[in-house]
Formats: C-alpha cells, structure tokens, sequence
C-alpha cells in the first residue's frame, strides 16, 4: 500500500474550498436563529449592516446586505433579541464564516411597534411634539378641511355632526386613501393642499378604526413633519380612543375618533344660541336694574328743597361769600400794616448806621488813592490825601505823623 502524498494549498485554496463545503450544505443554506444583537453597525453609506449574533456562551459574525436591511420596518440595536433567517457561509478574504442575514424580526414584541417608538423617540427629540408649537383651533371656523377616505365611514360621520353643530361652517374635502402604499403621502399632500390654497381655517385627518397595520400611514414621518409645518391647525382623528399614531402627537388637538375631531372642531349652535339668550337677558336685567337705580337717584335729587326754592340756597350761599371776602380783606390789610411797619423799623436801623449820620457829627472821613484810611500807619509823609466833611471834601498834605501812645 502507497501512503497518499498530502495536498499543498495556498491560503486562498483553503478559504475556497472550506467556502464551497459550507456553501454544500443544505442545512446551512437556511438557518433560523433566536440571537441577541451587539456591536452593531449601520453604514449609512453602502446600506449595509453588519453585527454580532451571540447567546449566553457564543458569538457569531453576522452581515445583512443594503437589499435586506431596506426592508425592516424597525432599526435594529445593540441588546436587541432577534429572529433571524438567513445563511451560513465563509467571507474568503478572512477565512471567517459568518450569517448572511436575509430576514429579521424582533423576537417577542412587533417591528411595527419598534419602529412605532423609534420614530416617535427621534421625533419627540426633535421638538416635533413641543405644546409650545401647537396652535389653538379658531372658535367659529367658516371652512373645515376633511382629509380622509370617501368610502368610509369616517367622513360620513365628520360631515354629518359639522352639519348639525355649526351649518354654517363650509366643509372643505379631500377625498385619499388611509391604507396601502400610497397613502401616507396622499395624506401629506392633502395637508400640503389646504395649506398652499388656504382652503380651510382648521384641517381633520383621520380614519376609523382598524388593526396597526391598517392605521399604519398615519405613522409615516414625512406626514408628520407635513403636520408639523401646517400653517392651518390641525385635528388627528384616527381609529378608536385607545389608537395612538405619530401624528397624534404632531397634530395640534388629537381627538379620540372622528366622530369626536368634529365636534372638537366647531362650536353648537344649539349652546351658542342658548349662550347668547342668556347674554341678552342678563344684558337686558343690569340696563333695567341701571335705569331704575337712576331713576330713584333723580327721585331723590328732586326731593331736595334747594331745587323747589333755589333763592333761598343762593341767599345762603352769598352769606358765606360775603363772610370769605371780609375775612379776606382783613386778612390783606393786616398783611400790609405789618409788613409796612417792619420796613419802617428796618429803615430806622439802617439810618442809624449810616456814615452820613456820623459825619453831620463833626466827624470826617480821609481817602488815599480812593481807600478809606484806617490806622496812622497807612500814610507816610508828603502824602496827599483826601478828607471827606458831611459838606464837602478838602484835599491835604501829610507834614507830619504821630502815633498815639495808649496808656
């Protein structure tokens, strides 16, 4: 017996050809496994993802291409546990098996409710959702947009309450589809319409009721931010009280079902007509309650005796005026006596003081260059000075000077 001489490969042959072995196997070929999610990546780029399968004691590499991974419904995250379908094979340029992922689904809770809180959670961070943003809806609307199937039942019962609420208000509608494909941005473009035409002053969007993936174009987040910007405030009215969508939280009043949204959307003209009576009435009972109040006013004006003999009031009246003027020439004359007699007795003083008086004594007063001379020692001899007498003025020279010893 010859013993077989062993194959040598190069790395790419081996990479190969474990590839093709792995790729042989069918059980491999389709594989169903309940994983939890970590190190996940999405490449925004390319569309591809790429993540870590593993469970209590292993991991495995996993990819899910740009075609698959369109359409989830939800984004996946790491700790998130998962069931996947898929298949195994070896990516060659590493030698690295790995789960070629074709299909996953959220293992325990929906990936339309997933995707429900993931697009509300972005949203709400957004500020899409802020009370500060919602506008209040006008009180006696003159046009009321509808948008919503004109099959259903909805619109029917919309229409059937604006008309007997408030008959006065036109309704404006735009007939779209509320499920499929192509109904969220039928939707959209209904809110883009009422908008741009200004066709309405308050916009109802909804439908019945149904499953969530009936309701689930009012999820749409392109209708949303079309809610969001609307100019013209807007009422969601979609399924039954217990149905929450997206733009129940974007709209600006979210009623429980349509039946609802219309009456939140206009006023009763039963209550209003019953509002306004009771206005006219208490308007009518404060301007009878007003005049009679002024009638007893006149009543008793006219009970006063000055009005039936006004001489008498006036008679009294000069009285008191002649009184004031009296007071007030007193008043005048001892003002001027006192004030004169103050005068008189300041002008005495002043007199008194004067240096003329002095003079008409016998006194005199000397000048040199136009200065008073106070003391001997202000003139030296040969001065010329100037000595002024009450009736005249001599003008003198200094011979000579002595000063005066006090003892």
């Amino acid at each position: 017996m010859v013993d077989a001489k062993p194959s040598v490969l190069t790395v790419t042959q081996l990479n190969r050809y474990v590839k093709s072995v792995i790729d042989s196997d069918f059980n491999l070929n389709c594989v169903f496994l309940v994983a939890e999610i970590s190190n996940f990546v999405n490449h925004v780029r390319s569309g591809h993802m790429y993540f870590t399968l593993k469970d209590e004691n292993c991991a495995v590499k996993a990819v899910m291409f740009k075609g698959n991974a369109s359409r989830l419904k939800f984004e996946p995250f790491d700790g998130m546990k998962v069931l996947i379908r898929g298949r195994v094979s070896v990516f060659e340029a590493t030698g690295q098996y790995q789960v070629y992922v074709d299909d996953m689904q959220p293992d325990g809770i929906g990936a339309l409710a997933i995707q429900f809180e993931q697009l509300k959670e972005r949203l709400e961070k957004e500020g899409i959702f802020d009370a500060s943003h919602k506008k209040p809806i006008p009180k006696f609307p003159e046009r009321v947009g509808v948008i919503t199937s004109p099959t259903g039942a909805a619109v029917r019962d919309i229409i059937k309450i604006l008309n007997r609420r408030f008959k006065c208000a036109e309704v404006v509608f735009y007939p779209v589809q509320v499920q499929g494909e192509d109904a969220a941005e039928q939707l959209a473009e209904g809110i883009r319409y009422m908008n741009s035409e200004k066709a309405a002053d308050v916009i109802i969007i909804g439908r019945g009721g149904g499953s969530v993936e009936d309701l689930w174009a009012f999820n749409s987040e392109a209708l949303a931010r079309e809610v969001y910007k609307s100019e013209i405030p807007v009422i969601s009215a979609v399924g039954h009280e217990t149905d929450f969508t997206v733009i129940d939280f974007a709209a600006d009043l979210r009623a429980a079902t349509p039946s609802a949204a219309a009456e939140l959307a206009v006023p009763d003209c039963e209550e209003q007509k019953a509002y306004i009576s009771k206005l006219v009435s208490s308007l009518k009972n404060s301007v009878i309650s007003m005049f009679n109040y002024q009638r007893e006013k006149l009543d008793y004006i006219t009970d006063k005796s000055f009005l039936s003999k006004p001489e008498a009031l006036i008679a009294q009246e000069r009285l008191i005026l002649d009184k004031y003027s009296y007071s007030l020439y007193n008043l005048e004359d001892n003002y001027f006596k006192l004030k004169s007699a103050r005068f008189s007795s300041l002008v005495s003083k002043l007199d008194a003081l004067s240096p003329l008086k002095v003079l008409k004594r016998g006194y005199s007063v000397s000048y040199k260059d136009e200065k008073v001379i106070k003391t001997v020692n202000d003139i030296n001899l040969n001065d010329e000075l100037r000595i002024r007498f009450n009736d005249g003025d001599a003008v003198c020279l200094v011979k000579e000077k002595y000063e005066r010893v006090d003892l």
